[in-house]
């Protein structure tokens, strides 16, 4: 099975809520590689690299309503991936 990469923008309220971490720590157990940064104009951008599986899991448990905060919105793109990455760091 091929790896994939997810690239997600949050949207809401989602800056200073301790929601880099929340997505950080979901990616690890669900074995996911990447990163979730902060973005200027108040998004948060997650990017995770694993199975399509794990990847859309990711992506439901951001738009599930259970995250901190306050999640307005996801907007996803999908690529291949690239494995630049190891582990998942909050930027």
């Amino acid at each position: 099975m091929s790896a994939v990469r997810l690239t997600a923008w949050v949207r809401g309220y989602v800056q200073g809520v301790g929601f880099r971490w929340w997505t950080r720590s979901r990616a690890l157990e669900l074995g996911l590689v990447g990163w979730a940064r902060n973005t200027a104009d108040g998004r948060v951008e997650v990017v995770a690299e694993g199975s399509r599986e794990s990847c859309e899991e990711l992506l439901a448990l951001l738009r599930g309503g259970r995250t901190p905060g306050r999640v307005d919105g996801v907007v996803e793109r999908w690529s291949d991936a690239k494995g630049s990455s190891t582990g998942f760091a909050e930027r």
